[in-house]
């Protein structure tokens, strides 16, 4: 990334769930680095949950975003870009970069796996056998032979500084999910390149992601931005929000008569006290 370009941001929710207000610090992050840099703030709706995708919650996230008073442009949803995200699976599946997997959660845990940075790091099963044409599957990074192409590999985080590539606390992430079209790792690398983001924002939870989306970029050819990975808004238990907990929802304020401006202000605040 040139650091002299205007940087383009993003914020990319999935229509799974109502936003709250951890959703609110991401886009708030994304959308002021963008203006004080003279930049542009994209909207992606990432929209291939399956089932769980619910069409009518996009109008939502945006009648939120400008409640908080926030502009943006709005690029393509992810739902419009599958057939970049199959020609990406099958370069990497003539190469021998990525591999099917029939495991299921259970199975895995059965086989001893290790606690790593996105759960359980996959102890490489289906990796040196045939798989049961008859069970479904995913597709899995073959870590090791994807650093063997790519030799040593950085990437720089705003906050963290310059970090060197390393996926042993993540193993052979799965690229190609069983039921979905691709993984969060390939179709949010797939999508920011295609975007032109030169700067991704986004939560700290998922800083070692990072690891795996700039090894894609080297194995694809695409560009690499800067990452800002900023803390996360905790609740009064101490974990960070999130849709699956029941968090308050940002529709419930803007519908309650809250000002979004204020509680957008208040946001801010909380950035500068922890020095983002």
């Amino acid at each position: 990334m040139d650091r002299a370009a205007p940087p383009v941001t993003r914020f990319a929710p999935s229509p799974n769930g109502r936003l709250h207000l951890g959703h609110a610090l991401s886009a708030i992050v994304a959308h002021d680095l963008a203006r004080e840099g003279g930049g542009r703030f994209l909207l992606r709706i990432e929209d291939i949950d399956g089932p769980r995708s619910r069409p009518e919650l996009a109008d939502e996230f945006r009648r939120d975003l400008e409640w908080l008073g926030l502009e943006w442009e709005e690029v393509s949803a992810q739902s419009t870009r599958l057939a970049s995200y199959a020609a990406a699976a099958d370069d990497l599946k003539a190469r021998g970069l990525i591999y099917p997997c029939t495991c299921t959660r259970s199975e895995i845990e059965a086989a001893g796996a290790l606690p790593g940075a996105e759960g359980l790091i996959y102890p490489g099963t289906c990796k040196h056998r045939a798989p049961d044409p008859a069970r479904p599957a995913a597709w899995r990074l073959d870590a090791e032979k994807a650093l063997a192409i790519t030799g040593p590999l950085v990437w720089e985080d705003a906050l963290a500084g310059p970090q060197q590539v390393d996926l042993a606390d993540l193993g052979d992430v799965v690229l190609v999910r069983k039921d979905l079209p691709a993984s969060y790792h390939l179709a949010v690398t797939l999508d920011d390149a295609a975007d032109g983001v030169t700067l991704v924002t986004r939560g700290a939870d998922l800083f070692a992601a990072s690891h795996v989306h700039r090894t894609l970029q080297a194995l694809l050819g695409l560009p690499v931005p800067r990452w800002h990975h900023h803390p996360l808004l905790l609740g009064e238990d101490g974990e960070k929000l999130a849709k699956r907990r029941g968090s308050p929802a940002l529709a419930e304020r803007r519908e309650g008569g809250e000002d979004g401006r204020v509680l957008a202000a208040q946001l801010r605040m909380q950035l500068l006290a922890l020095g983002t």
